[in-house]
């Protein structure tokens, strides 16, 4: 659930004269963040594009400017509890991206209850699969790939990036992720206590099979875990425990915590409006970049 803060909720927006309404608060945001700026510098030479094997569609942005060389690229999957979410409500995410340098792929995935764990993994290495593929024709550079995501986009990251079978199951080798960014991600959280992990991972044989944590290994790609002490949504414990965990096998991870955000402002920081409530996309790129330039 979204909270909105600075002087009130985003309720309504004034667009062209017209009145938005009935978009969802991310949606909203992204409509906000384009009109205080949030887009300049920046295009989508790609939208609904089609992935996969299940109807999937993604976007694609990137800096408006030509570049004489390949960029790095950023897959971003939202969040939303494996139940709800679209990949144009984050249009302010992708942007604040692209307008760092970074092509940037926003794909869309199944959810719960039409499907349960793991089809949104099997989604995501689908979309790392067409990235790989496809990515070179938007000015990207396929062998610097890089996940980030938010709640459940996080756990697809860390899934993606720590458990080798469902990259490897797509034809694509796991190593082709290079760097991962977790956003208030649930990584350790079993027994299941709240609806929406029961509901998504409903019908596994082995529970701990769903778990991030248990794929943690010493030669995981750099992770940056994000989490905030005011996030009520996914406990602060799950990034400590996951960060905890790859520290001691000595895998290369880096945890911050933000004191005072909520689980929402941590990702409503990318954009133009709430920039200022907290670090989130100064220090996701400049983790990027360090990650990057050691490949």
């Amino acid at each position: 659930m979204w909270r909105w803060a600075a002087g009130g909720a985003l309720a309504l927006l004034l667009v062209g004269g017209a009145m938005v309404a009935f978009v969802s608060p991310p949606g909203l945001l992204s409509l906000a963040d384009a009109a205080l700026g949030g887009g300049s510098g920046t295009r989508r030479p790609g939208s609904a594009i089609p992935f996969g094997t299940h109807g999937q569609t993604l976007d694609v942005w990137r800096p408006a400017a030509a570049s004489p060389a390949p960029r790095p690229v950023l897959i971003f999957w939202y969040g939303g509890g494996w139940v709800k979410g679209d990949r144009r409500a984050y249009a302010f995410a992708a942007r604040a991206f692209a307008k760092a340098g970074y092509v940037v792929v926003v794909p869309d995935y199944r959810k719960v209850p039409g499907v349960r764990f793991p089809a949104f993994l099997q989604d995501g290495a689908q979309a790392v699969k067409w990235t790989r593929d496809h990515i070179a024709d938007f000015g990207g550079d396929p062998a610097r790939i890089a996940l980030a995501g938010h709640s459940a986009g996080a756990y697809t990251v860390a899934m993606l990036a720590l458990d080798r079978r469902w990259l490897a199951a797509e034809g694509v080798d796991p190593a082709i992720v290079k760097v991962g960014i977790g956003l208030s991600g649930p990584y350790d959280f079993y027994p299941f206590t709240s609806k929406r992990s029961i509901d998504a991972m409903q019908g596994v044989a082995d529970p701990q099979s769903t778990q991030p944590i248990r794929f943690a290994r010493r030669d995981a790609p750099p992770l940056l875990l994000v989490t905030s002490t005011a996030d009520t949504v996914v406990r602060p414990r799950n990034a400590l425990n996951l960060a905890a965990k790859l520290h001691a096998l000595g895998a290369p991870v880096t945890v911050t915590n933000y004191p005072g955000l909520s689980h929402e402002e941590v990702v409503m920081a990318l954009s133009k409006p709430f920039r200022g409530k907290g670090a989130t996309l100064g220090d996701s790129v400049a983790f990027l970049e360090g990650a990057l330039a050691a490949e």
